[in-house]
């Protein structure tokens, strides 16, 4: 999923604020034919002034909270 998840930071659809954190951010792309169907990509990765990291990258149905800005 390297690839998936690297063009999804790269090129996200949707990205969304932590509720709980400020410096998280959780990107969203659309997949088509992933091992279980058609799903978003949400990586969710923490910001931080002179560092960047991943927390964590999981499949959904459908992006959760409120967007801070949408690509055409």
């Amino acid at each position: 999923m390297e690839p998936k998840i690297l063009d999804t930071l790269r090129h996200p659809k949707l990205v969304h604020q932590s509720r709980s954190d400020q410096t998280v951010a959780l990107c969203y792309r659309f997949y088509t034919q992933t091992a279980i169907g058609d799903k978003w990509l949400c990586v969710v990765a923490k910001y931080l002034p002179n560092d960047a990291f991943i927390i964590t990258a999981y499949f959904t149905n459908k992006p959760k909270r409120e967007t801070l800005w949408q690509s055409e």
